[in-house]
């Protein structure tokens, strides 16, 4: 299978959540998951547990844990090739309900408008 692109949802506002999110985290961690995100890359819907998960609705979480707390990076795939990163989060045992509607969300936005929610970031 070829590697996917990855991009990362962009909201109106021209914010993008993920992006937000990564910045905000310790250098260790940002590692880790850029090293999940290039996996996710190179294997897209094959990647599988423990660093990837199916949630609901289309929508999966790729999984980082660096000293005892989980990040959760919670993406879908658009098309055959391309892989859409929604947003990050921290989590103790599971995705809060909020949190998977939050990136439904966003898929329904950027599948009405690909171009305009479409921002893509060195990995």
């Amino acid at each position: 299978m070829p590697p996917v692109e990855v991009i990362y949802y962009q909201d109106d506002d021209k914010t993008v959540p993920m992006s937000a999110w990564l910045d905000g985290l310790l250098p260790k961690v940002q590692d880790k998951c850029a090293a999940r995100i290039r996996r996710l890359r190179d294997l897209g819907h094959e990647l599988r547990r423990p660093e990837s998960d199916y949630l609901r609705d289309g929508i999966y979480e790729l999984r980082v844990c660096y000293r005892s707390l989980n990040y959760r990076m919670l993406y879908f795939f658009h098309g055959t090739q391309v892989v859409v990163i929604s947003h990050g989060l921290v989590k103790e045992r599971e995705v809060p309900p909020k949190e998977i509607d939050r990136a439904i969300e966003r898929k329904k936005r950027f599948e009405a408008d690909p171009e305009s929610h479409t921002f893509r970031r060195e990995i």
